[in-house]
């Protein structure tokens, strides 16, 4: 994930799951317990060194559809295979 902006230009959390937007990066399991212990502690704004709140609704929409895919099913635009 980076930070960057939503739709209305607001800071926001956006998925970067190919790892080539540009800025700072960090990562995230796509688990709901990393999920919420990252939120938990006020993670990513330390991590992305951002000084403004970012909206994190991008990057949970993201790992919702992350969350349906099935063991061994490609994921389109990775090249890899969830497990």
């Amino acid at each position: 994930m980076v930070a960057g902006s939503d739709a209305e230009g607001r800071p926001a959390l956006v998925p970067d799951p190919d790892r080539r937007a540009p800025g700072r990066g960090a990562h995230l399991h796509p688990t709901s317990e990393c999920w919420e212990l990252a939120v938990r502690r006020r993670a990513f704004p330390r991590a992305l060194r951002s000084g403004a709140p970012l909206d994190d609704t991008l990057l949970a929409d993201h790992l919702t559809a992350l969350a349906t895919f099935t063991p061994h099913q490609h994921r389109p635009g990775t090249g890899a295979h969830s497990s």
